[in-house]
Order: C-alpha cells, then structure tokens, then sequence
C-alpha cells in the first residue's frame, strides 16, 4: 500500500506557506482559536477568480497551486481532498441570504460555493483536470479517506499521480457552536503553552495541506507504508491492540520507531489516552512529540501532522518546540503518527524513508 510524497504545501498558522521546510520562527498567540497566515494568492490564483472565493477556497486552491508548482507537475491523475466541515463560510451566507431577502431574490454563488466538494471541484476547473476527482467528508476520518483512495489508487495501478490534500477552516459562527459544545478552552491561553493548561477544552485552528502522491520514488521521497482507521475502541487496551497490529502487519516493532507524532490537543479529556500510552505502551527510549499548539484543533488536523513527518525526514531535523520532553536530535527513518478525534476517529499513519 505504499506510496510516496514528493511535494508538498501547507497554509496554516505558522508561517509554513512559503517555506519548503518547518518555519525558523514559530507564531504564538493569546487567544483560543489560530487563524491561518495566508500568502498572496494573487501570485497563484487570478484576481479575478479571487473576488468571488471564500477563504476555504482561496486555501484549498492556494495550497494546491503550491504543491503543484514545488513539484513541477501540471495534470494530476487524479485530485482528492478530504474536509471535516466544508466550505461553512459560503453556507452561512446562502442561508442568511435567504432570512434576509425573506426567501425572493438570491445569489447563486454562495449556494454554488457551499457544498463539500467545490474545494476539489474548483482545483479541476483551474488545472482543467478531468480526471478522477473525489472529496470525503466522514468527520475525523476525512483526510485519512481521502489518503486511503489515493494509496488504492496508486496500488492499482489506476494512477501514478495523485494530489491528496486535508483543509477545514474555522469561520465564527462555527466557532461558537463548538464552543457551545464545550470544545474549546474557556480563557484565552498562549498556544506554546497550551499542555501546562490541564483542564478540558482546546484550542480552534484550520488549515490546508496538500500533496504530490506518486507510485515511484525520486530523490529520496518520503513513502507513506501504510494507513489504518478505528471507531469509538471500548478501552486503552483495545488502542494498543491496534496500534500493535498496525506494526506488526507493516515489519516494525514499537521499539525500532525513530519518532512518533501524537495529537494531544490540551484537552484533559482526550490527551488522557496519549498519556497512557507514553507511560504504559511506548517504548520508553522513544522520541515522542505533539503538533496542535501550532495548528489548533479541526478535524483535518492529521494533515498538518503529515506534512511535519514529511518535513523531519527531508530535513533529519526535529525542532524543539514540537518534543514532548527534551531529547537528543538522531538519524530519522521511521515515523509513527497517532491521532484521534474527540476519542471517536482514530487513526495511524506510519511514514519512512526508503
């Protein structure tokens, strides 16, 4: 089931959209929810497309053009995005629209805009793609889905270029609702200290990353091995039945992980599971570390965790701010990244170099 990654482009809330690699200077915030630093789409998308995008297009257009452009490659095989949320920025209007106008005369282009798949759909038309084209909303699994298809995809031999990308953004109205929900911490915290903060909630983010996934390795690409999914485990031991089957099944013990990538969000709810695992199942020489004080919490999240893997086995760099506990630097080979959704979508990615 492997595949290989052989660019890659992210916009989220650090300053990643213009960098081949991790940021030098990392961004900090005061507040519960990271907004993303977006580049100028003008040098990627025509301005006159621009007006009439939101923001999650501009993201998911921008992000693609990026990765595209970094891999100098025109014409995918096919183009796959998975989102958790959608494009909520155009639903909101198209609904208030409709309260506003009392139901009569309504713009076409937020209704146009609204549905889950204009993201993939709107990549095609600029590239002029007509080629398979595919977009998998199924919450916290959305961007592991759409990772999946382009593996099976790659596996059959039905393509050997896949552009796979995870983008959700936070609009307000999204934000309160959640936070209704108590998802989100209730004062206003430092993102780079967001795991001192032992109490429930977490703090909002969004992003876009996408990738170049394609059936041959060239020059040293970092290889996707394998991909699995479980729903709503019973107990802690269940987990680590399956994060050990995932081993097994792929030739590594848990002891030959170089670094393991979790997504402890700061939520003393759900980072209990994590914490369990580093003191119960780990191997205690492993090299652990987290990525959501830089991106916040959304439910593509794991995309973001991916293009970090990416990044530490090109650069054989591991910077401190995302280490768990303060460790050595060593030789890469091997990356283990554990994430779940509010303890309902969980999923393991496992990613090397060849």
């Amino acid at each position: 089931m492997a595949a290989f990654i052989t660019s890659t482009a992210c916009i989220s809330p650090q300053n990643t959209s213009n960098s081949l690699g991790f940021p030098n200077e990392i961004n900090e915030y005061s507040s519960n929810i990271l907004k993303c630093v977006e580049p100028n789409y003008k040098d990627y998308i025509n301005p006159l497309q621009l007006r009439r995008m939101s923001k999650i297009l501009k993201m998911g257009l921008g992000a693609s053009m990026i990765c595209i452009k970094n891999d100098n490659q025109s014409n995918p095989d096919a183009i796959i995005v998975g989102t958790g949320l959608g494009c909520g920025e155009d639903l909101e209007k198209f609904l208030n629209s409709i309260t506003d106008s009392n139901e009569q005369v309504l713009s076409p282009t937020p209704f146009i805009q609204s549905t889950h798949n204009m993201v993939a759909a709107q990549i095609a038309v600029v590239l002029k793609n007509h080629n398979y084209n595919m977009t998998y909303c199924h919450r916290g699994f959305s961007f592991e889905e759409a990772l999946i298809d382009a593996l099976m995809l790659i596996n059959d031999g039905q393509a050997k270029s896949v552009l796979v990308g995870g983008i959700d953004e936070m609009t307000e109205n999204n934000f309160k609702f959640f936070n209704y929900l108590d998802y989100w911490k209730k004062e206003n915290i430092s993102n780079l200290h967001l795991f001192e903060h032992n109490n429930s909630g977490s703090i909002a983010g969004e992003g876009a990353c996408f990738f170049s996934i394609k059936a041959e390795n060239s020059n040293n690409a970092t290889c996707i091995n394998d991909v699995s999914l479980f729903y709503k485990p019973q107990s802690n031991c269940e987990i680590e039945e399956k994060i050990t089957s995932f081993l097994k099944k792929n030739n590594i013990e848990k002891e030959k992980l170089d670094l393991i990538i979790l997504g402890m969000n700061g939520d003393n709810n759900f980072d209990s599971i994590y914490k369990h695992l580093i003191k119960e199942y780990f191997y205690s020489g492993s090299l652990l570390t987290n990525y959501k004080h830089l991106c916040g919490e959304y439910v593509t999240s794991s995309s973001f965790a991916l293009w970090l893997a990416d990044c530490i086995l090109k650069d054989q760099y591991i910077p401190d701010v995302i280490k768990i506990d303060k460790f050595e630097n060593k030789i890469v080979k091997n990356i283990l990244i554990y994430n779940h959704y509010r303890n309902i979508n969980h999923s393991l990615m496992l990613i090397s170099l060849k």
